[in-house]
């Protein structure tokens, strides 16, 4: 399968010269449309796994590649509002505004979980949407192919075919991968973690995992020192397996609660390249799943 490599700080793909210019805001829907456009495609990616996607600035290299980007494929849900906006402004380019044909937003395909009661900014960075890293349930990706394969081909028709066979066996693979993650995984039903962010909520609740607690008090907010020690207070009775964090995140309070707690701290990859060997989609949750095994050995 093909992978996506070397996203930091901007990776650029050549392809044919009739390709498809696609503009990724995050790794994971370059190695998505990588997958169902082959060589059809060339590929911007606008961050890696070590920046924190909720922040970007608004660089001249970004601005020139979505000015000439056929599509732009982002995650949606506020996920970028910090600098989406601002891009698509100064990109000067119609066809990839909202609600025009060049604009997929992949959370609009899905149901999205902690979709807020009240939206009010003393809450933290909270997403009036719902929690909008959706990527990490499998199972969304297969939704989100489906779209993204109908808006290729309505991008680019004479290709029709070729989206199509590539979707199909992309859907084959992707279902069997499924299931036997799903099978590797039924022992980490119930498991206890502390996560750093909300990040991890649809991997959670895709195999039954309980995130107990997350170090920030509110999304977006850096945990105090006063809140760290309130947290280790709470756990202390029955501590969590582990703790575990992106690798954008700060890596302090997740080592603070560990040290403290006497368990492991993980740094899970997140994304496409979150980790050495994670270069594809596939390798994302397979390597996941396999750090989460090894917490129980």
């Amino acid at each position: 399968m093909k992978s996506i490599a070397a996203l930091f700080p901007l990776l650029l793909i050549p392809l044919s010269a009739s390709a498809v210019e696609i503009f990724a805001c995050e790794p994971e829907w370059a190695a998505l449309v990588q997958e169902l456009a082959g060589d059809k495609a060339t590929i911007t990616v606008a961050t890696s796994a070590f920046q924190d996607p909720h922040r970007l600035q608004a660089k001249p290299s970004l601005i020139a590649a979505i000015r000439s980007a056929d599509m732009v494929i982002c995650t949606g849900a506020d996920l970028e509002i910090g600098w989406l906006p601002l891009l698509l402004r100064r990109a000067g380019n119609p066809g990839i505004q909202p609600g025009n044909p060049g604009n997929f937003m992949a959370a609009d395909y899905v149901r999205k979980l902690e979709i807020p009661k009240l939206v009010d900014r003393s809450q933290g960075d909270i997403h009036p949407q719902g929690n909008p890293h959706i990527h990490l349930d499998p199972r969304n990706i297969r939704r989100i192919s489906i779209a993204l394969a109908r808006r290729l081909i309505d991008l680019d028709p004479a290709n029709a075919a070729y989206y199509e066979t590539r979707q199909a066996d992309f859907q084959s693979r992707w279902n069997e991968a499924i299931d036997a993650w799903e099978q590797r995984a039924e022992a980490l039903a119930g498991l206890r973690l502390v996560s750093n962010h909300r990040s991890f909520s649809y991997f959670a609740a895709w195999l039954d995992i309980d995130i107990v607690a997350t170090l920030e008090p509110k999304p977006g907010i850096p945990a105090s020192g006063a809140q760290l020690a309130a947290l280790l207070e709470q756990l202390s009775p029955n501590p969590p397996v582990a703790v575990i964090r992106t690798p954008y995140a700060n890596e302090k309070p997740s080592r603070w609660l560990s040290a403290r707690l006497e368990i492991p701290e993980l740094t899970l990859p997140y994304t496409v390249n979150g980790a050495n060997n994670v270069t594809d989609l596939y390798a994302l949750f397979d390597e996941s799943i396999t750090m989460l095994q090894e917490l129980l050995q």
